[in-house]
């Protein structure tokens, strides 16, 4: 029997697999992360106009980018839960109707603390559109092209982030920083038009659409009235010693508050992988604050660098933006076919390594914006572009009934590195230039992913408590037929 014979291989190219209802679903998800990098990296693009208006220190104006990072891991975990409980078009719904109204809040804020608020708001929306959007996406598209969902889905961020600097460049000079968190309310009316009828994913509607008990991932947290206190204790302690690391208020505290904050989400992380897959979690927790601490400095910090030390003005720092965004999204977009191709850890990896050859160069060129651009546009294609990777790689470590809240709180959780690497480099900038700073974080922190995705260390780490452990939920493993190894057929 041959192996097309037996009905698990296809000898059509990917995208006739792909029925129109499955790329009205990823256009879906894709449009709400237009919205997540356009609204997110607002507040980059006009951080030097709003220390200038409240008076702020480079510190200061750092830890407003990590504001968003502080609730990330409460949002993720919730609005996960409700995707995997009530279905995953109800979860993305809430997602961005929370995060666009904390940015339409932004636009009104009178001082440093009011600011900081908003951003908390945005930061439990946008951990809850990852979560949600993430699986919908992977879950409603067939099996051997999911890394191309993942790596579209991931470039809608990228071309977000292109939008928002090209409304900077006309809003910002003329009407003032304010402006640009007004106008990022208009497009959530075509995101909630877009989603109005979507179906409901694929892989949820087959495993728990149809079931009597739909799932409570919360469960381990409630099991008992003594643990459900322990535990709205501990998730009220990490979030307030979230706030004091990140603001003035725990000045002098830091290190501590660190490691409170750490313990509570670490205790969250075994109750809810439970004796063989806590190790899993705090694995992949460790993995995506490494992904956010290589990436997140530049991404936070290049307007300020730009308009700084390079003395660029609006109109050229869009420029560089543009090239930022579109190798950023490239990158993306092609990931997928090197993902699906090589496989996602040597994918990952492959990339990485290339991109180090771009980190030093790039804050080398002076007095060349072209240059400049040309440099950015390679190194992020390939940096930050293979993070198009990032929800499939996490996301297949988890079961279709727990993902989304699995998903949302490991992810948002490792989020945190995000939140540490503005303020990371704006410190390290206090004793070098802003440029070598970046680049030093860059470097160092992109060798420590290529060996932890590279290596597939959380994965390896878990199989020595639960040899069973599937390597990847969302791309099953072959089945054999007769002598035949047949590859699970597409949805």
């Amino acid at each position: 029997m041959s192996a097309s014979a037996a009905g698990g291989i296809s000898t059509r190219p990917w995208y006739r697999e792909v029925s129109p209802r499955q790329w009205k679903s990823l256009f879906a998800a894709w449009v709400g992360y237009v919205l997540d990098g356009f609204d997110f990296v607002l507040i980059t693009l006009v951080l030097t106009e709003i220390a200038d208006d409240f008076g702020l220190s480079t510190v200061e104006s750092a830890s407003l980018v990590s504001g968003a990072f502080i609730t990330r891991w409460l949002g993720g975990a919730l609005l996960g839960a409700m995707g995997d409980r009530y279905g995953r078009k109800a979860a993305m719904v809430a997602s961005i109707l929370l995060y666009s109204l904390g940015t339409f809040a932004c636009g009104f804020a009178w001082n440093y603390t009011s600011l900081f608020a908003a951003r908390l708001a945005i930061g439990m929306g946008m951990a809850g559109e990852y979560s949600a959007s993430a699986t919908y996406a992977l879950e409603s598209w067939p099996t051997r092209a999911r890394n191309r969902a993942s790596g579209f889905l991931i470039s809608g961020y990228a071309f977000g982030t292109v939008i928002a600097a090209e409304v900077y460049q006309w809003v910002v000079p003329g009407l003032g920083w304010r402006w640009m968190f007004w106008i990022g309310i208009l497009p959530v009316l075509v995101a909630l038009w877009v989603r109005r009828a979507l179906p409901e994913a694929e892989d949820w509607t087959a495993e728990v659409g149809g079931a009597e008990a739909r799932p409570n991932p919360f469960r381990p947290l409630f099991a008992t009235r003594a643990r459900a206190t322990v535990n709205v204790v501990l998730a009220a302690a990490a979030s307030v010693a979230l706030f004091c690391v990140f603001t003035p208020a725990g000045a002098g505290m830091v290190p501590v508050l660190s490691v409170v904050a750490a313990a509570c989400l670490v205790a969250f992380a075994a109750q809810l992988g439970g004796r063989t897959g806590w190790v899993l979690y705090v694995a992949l927790m460790a993995t995506v604050f490494c992904c956010f601490l290589y990436s997140w400095p530049i991404q936070a910090l290049l307007p300020t660098y730009l308009k700084t030390e390079l003395g660029y003005a609006p109109e050229q720092v869009t420029d560089v933006m543009y090239y930022a965004g579109f190798g950023t999204m490239l990158g993306c977009c092609l990931a997928g076919f090197v993902g699906d191709r090589l496989g996602t850890h040597k994918a990952y990896a492959l990339t990485l390594i290339a991109s180090l050859a771009f980190v030093f160069p790039v804050f080398a060129v002076q007095d060349s914006l072209v240059g400049l651009g040309m440099m950015l546009f390679a190194m992020l294609a390939l940096s930050q572009g293979i993070s198009g990777l990032l929800p499939k790689y996490v996301a297949g470590h988890f079961p279709t009934e727990t993902r989304a809240a699995s998903l949302g709180f490991v992810y948002n959780v490792g989020a945190l590195g995000g939140a540490v690497a503005p303020v990371l480099g704006a410190n390290l900038a206090e004793g070098m230039p802003l440029g070598r700073a970046l680049a030093v974080l860059a470097f160092g922190l992109t060798t420590v992913v290529i060996v932890l995705i590279g290596c597939n260390v959380p994965h390896r780490l878990h199989r020595l408590i639960d040899r069973t452990a599937d390597a990847d939920h969302l791309v099953p493993a072959p089945v054999s037929v007769g002598a035949v190894s047949v590859e699970p057929t597409s949805r």
